[in-house]
């Protein structure tokens, strides 16, 4: 099979290019003949490549406040087109069945009084936010963005790991991702039909500016206004922030760059202000209103909640979704499909025990160390506890937290991710991934970009992803049907639009007196799954 793939040894677990018998997937027969004729060199150039676009690039993310360059394999993962028609089509599904839960759980909460999901678990959520009840989006949508994260357990199965539904975080890495692999491997391109990523920015666009409030008693002039609240320069995924305003060509701000008047919300600008019809938020509940919120929040801006509820300005996504992606939630989305939707689940989700049950408590508790524990209010992979891998003062530990306060964990049963081909060094190894598929709502329909971020746990065994754990990215071709146009990805970038803010708006770099360091400290608080790169 070629020096690269002589000594590949897949394990127990579903290998994404190769059947038990050493036979290829669907749709991986043109990448293996590609790489089986590299030699190592080969790869090797190829990789410092790789190395010198993302140095170039600037794709970086934040990891204990240093930037460091996202690794990005050199092995891209498949996806057939048949595969591909299921997963975007369970992606869907579960993005308008937590629209309907939304909906409700702020309004009615008839899936509360039908017993569908218990009202004591949304009502001690962190997340349910009283100050969102009865607001309603202009156009009902309140998940414009959504990153649904799946693995494909040993049975090949695709499985629902885990919904995002305030600020995910990745689509950037996947689109560079995507540019880096035309750079480095051109010729792979022209032997295979892959569905492309690069007009995600535009159709983000498209559904903000879907979103936009009808102005009244104010002429509308041209097209909304469409802006990107970030935290600032401090936060693990101000790389994206940066990089979808200027893709969409909208203005990247910070909370201080905005002012609410009248209930409505304005740009400072050099020009003067400039009222805002849509702000894309890449800031936490906890921080986007200090009003409503945290009142010594220096990312937000004071009013930003009440002009919404006056049905002036849009939020996306809106405040209060955490509700629908909290870990205790996770169980019961099936129920929602069919409550909301009439419908069967196409995806699965991992066993859960409910651990506000006691009977399920009780049973995950006499199996501690064969399950996987997550904590509800932890993410990125910290606080996880994998039983099997776990020291026994570390289940002491751990059975105590749960019996003082049960709702917060879930206990899952061990799930092995798929693994793929990885290039680790001067060889291919078996790597365990998981996928981020990215959809994006307008109000009309759900649409999901091809792919989306596979994220791959580099190191030997571990089944943790995570960037902030040592994890790393692949890109992800979503093979093309018949009828559907094939990529050529682009490797430039759109330039930017729009207006200018004044310069006193410009980030700062670095901090400069109390005030900000303590904008800087809150910028780093964000470290949430939403908004950690993979």
């Amino acid at each position: 099979m070629g020096d690269l793939f002589e000594d590949y040894v897949a394990g127990r677990a579903w290998d994404e290019m190769f059947d038990p018998d050493g036979g290829l997937r669907p749709g991986y027969a043109a990448l293996h003949g590609a790489l089986a004729a590299l030699g190592v060199d080969d790869l090797a150039e190829r990789g410092a490549l790789r190395d010198r676009s993302l140095r170039d690039q600037g794709i970086t993310f934040s990891l204990s406040g240093e930037e460091r360059p996202i690794p990005l394999d050199l092995l891209p993962r498949v996806i057939a087109a048949e595969e591909w028609v299921v997963l975007e089509a369970g992606v869907i599904q579960r993005v308008r069945a937590l629209e309907g839960f939304l909906a409700d759980v702020y309004g009615p909460q008839q899936i509360l009084t039908d017993g569908i999901v218990p009202r004591r678990l949304v009502t001690s959520s962190p997340n349910f936010l009283r100050e969102a009840a009865h607001l309603d989006p202009p156009n009902g949508v309140r998940i414009q963005v959504a990153g649904i994260d799946i693995l494909r357990g040993p049975d090949g199965r695709y499985v629902v790991l885990e919904d995002n539904l305030r600020t995910p975080s990745g689509i950037s890495y996947v689109i560079e991702n995507r540019r880096i692999m035309a750079r480095v491997f051109p010729e792979l391109f022209s032997s295979h039909r892959i569905c492309p990523v690069d007009d995600y920015p535009s159709r983000l666009l498209e559904a903000l500016q879907a979103a936009a409030p009808r102005r009244l008693g104010e002429a509308a002039t041209g097209e909304p206004t469409v802006i990107v609240l970030t935290p600032g320069v401090h936060n693990s995924a101000y790389f994206e922030h940066s990089f979808l305003a200027r893709q969409m060509g909208v203005e990247l701000v910070e909370g201080r760059d905005l002012v609410c008047r009248d209930n409505t919300i304005r740009m400072r600008t050099t020009d003067g202000e400039r009222r805002v019809d849509v702000i894309y938020r890449r800031t936490d509940d906890d921080f986007i209103d200090p009003l409503q919120f945290r009142p010594d929040s220096m990312l937000g801006c004071a009013g930003i909640v009440n002009a919404a509820r006056a049905g002036n300005v849009a939020i996306a996504n809106a405040v209060g979704n955490g509700v629908a992606d909290d870990k205790a939630i996770y169980p019961y989305v099936p129920e929602m499909i069919r409550y909301y939707l009439g419908e069967q689940p196409i995806l699965d989700t991992v066993p859960t025990f409910r651990l506000d049950r006691e009977e399920e408590r009780e049973e995950a508790l006499s199996r501690i160390g064969e399950l996987v524990w997550k904590p509800v209010a932890s993410s990125g992979g910290y606080g996880l506890v994998i039983g099997p891998q776990a020291e026994e003062s570390t289940l002491d530990r751990l059975r105590e937290a749960v019996l003082e306060d049960p709702r917060a964990f879930i206990a899952q049963e061990v799930c092995l991710l798929s693994t793929a081909p990885t290039h680790c060094g001067d060889r291919l190894e078996p790597r365990h991934v998981d996928l981020r598929p990215f959809a994006v709502n307008d109000g009309q329909r759900v649409w999901v970009a091809p792919g989306g971020l596979t994220r791959v746990a580099l190191p030997r065994g571990s089944l943790v992803v995570n960037s902030s754990q040592g994890g790393g990215s692949k890109d992800t071709w979503a093979l093309a049907g018949d009828e559907e146009v094939p990529d050529t990805p682009s490797t430039r970038q759109r330039n930017w639009g729009g207006v200018r803010l004044p310069p006193s708006a410009a980030p700062e770099r670095g901090p400069s007196g109390p005030i900000a360091a303590q904008q800087q400290e809150q910028q780093q608080q964000q470290q949430q799954a939403q908004e950690s790169p993979c």
